[in-house]
């Protein structure tokens, strides 16, 4: 470690021992883990009491299987939910969105759609609420194919989304559905730029975008000291109670539809109406999944369920991510920043990669499962 002398130019954030406060807080964080650890370490047993026991339901009947999957899973995934966002936040609390907007103004087109990709697979929004941030983009002068790739991946993959999956699912299922989502992300990015895209959209936004050069960028100053614990302890705690207020109730509702098809649909029946030899079977899938509204979250126990249930996983994946990513609620709101031109496109698009990845992942999905 270098000597205080020789860090002058900006407060380094101070370790844990080195306030009361810091003391007590790393006690009662270990202590809170300790608890989370043993409660999710039990969560099948509890399961299992509640529904067999507590309510006294047969075993292997179909409601009681219903009934066990979705206490187990909506235990499961709430306390995964509070662990990881608070922990996300708190490593992302000197996280300034004003620096991520200049860091891609400047950027080659090839790079600037992964960037916008990847800027958005680790962010926490649903495809309603990344639209303020696209729109934001725009008005900073971020080019129009790099913030659609940031709005086609955002609401498709978040690092919640990553471990839920990696938990349910494997390492290969979800590694292909990270990769998939940035892919349909840049590809869409390129996608809108060659057709020169950024014309379709609303007159209003088109002079917002003429009227705010890159200089009038209002950028954090660097230099700035870092966060200390307890500021980002705030920061986190009040992003954890945010963030889990809005998607707890979609859990619960994803977890209530998968308990439901674990429970009541019968084994083959995905399978034998929605086999992967059937072609049509992924474009229909995509075209139902785009009106409904869910976030990555709440489908994820949806998918689980259906691939249990037997159908196939490139089936499974389009009609989830076609969910996930477009709704009636966020083509509402793009109504107002799009035309109709602009929209149908995007529309399309959509359709077009995630049908194309549903035949993909029906080829190569014995490899993957």
């Amino acid at each position: 470690m270098p000597p205080d002398c020789c860090t002058s130019q900006a407060p380094q954030t101070p370790s844990f021992g080195s306030s009361p406060w810091n003391r007590r807080y790393l006690a009662a964080v270990t202590a809170l883990a300790a608890l989370w650890w043993l409660a999710y370490m039990h969560i099948l047993k509890v399961a299992q009491w509640l529904v067999y026991d507590m309510l006294a339901l047969t075993k292997g009947s179909r409601l009681g299987a219903a009934s066990e999957f979705f206490v187990y899973d909506t235990a499961k995934i709430l306390l995964l939910l509070a662990a990881l966002i608070y922990a996300i936040s708190w490593l992302r609390a000197a996280l300034a969105i004003e620096r991520v907007r200049t860091f891609l103004v400047d950027k080659q087109k090839g790079v600037g759609y992964f960037l916008g990709s990847l800027f958005g697979a680790i962010t926490p929004f649903c495809s309603c609420s990344s639209i303020p941030l696209f729109l934001g983009f725009l008005s900073a002068g971020i080019p129009m194919g790099i913030t659609m790739a940031f709005l086609i991946t955002s609401p498709l993959i978040n690092e919640i989304a990553v471990v839920l999956l990696w938990g349910l699912l494997g390492w290969k299922f979800t590694l292909a559905y990270v990769l998939a989502g940035i892919l349909a992300g840049i590809l869409g990015g390129w996608l809108m730029d060659r057709i020169r895209a950024e014309r379709w959209l609303q007159s209003f936004i088109q002079t917002t975008i003429h009227n705010s050069p890159q200089r009038q960028l209002d950028v954090q100053a660097p230099g700035l000291p870092r966060l200390s614990i307890r500021q980002r302890h705030i920061y986190a705690y009040g992003e954890t109670a945010l963030i889990f207020r809005r998607i707890w109730k979609w859990v619960i509702l994803g977890v209530g539809v998968g308990a439901a098809l674990h429970g009541f649909v019968p084994d083959n029946w995905f399978a034998e109406n929605f086999s992967a030899k059937a072609w049509w079977s992924v474009p229909a899938a995509v075209l139902v999944g785009i009106p409904l509204y869910s976030n990555v979250t709440g489908i994820i126990p949806i998918m689980e369920s259906l691939l249990l249930k037997g159908l196939p996983l490139g089936t499974t994946m389009a009609f989830c991510m076609s969910a996930v990513v477009a709704s009636i609620p966020e083509l509402v709101m793009l109504r107002q920043i799009m035309t109709i031109k602009l929209q149908a496109s995007f529309t399309i698009y959509l359709w077009t990669i995630l049908t194309l990845v549903g035949w993909l992942f029906n080829a190569i999905g014995p490899w993957l499962l």
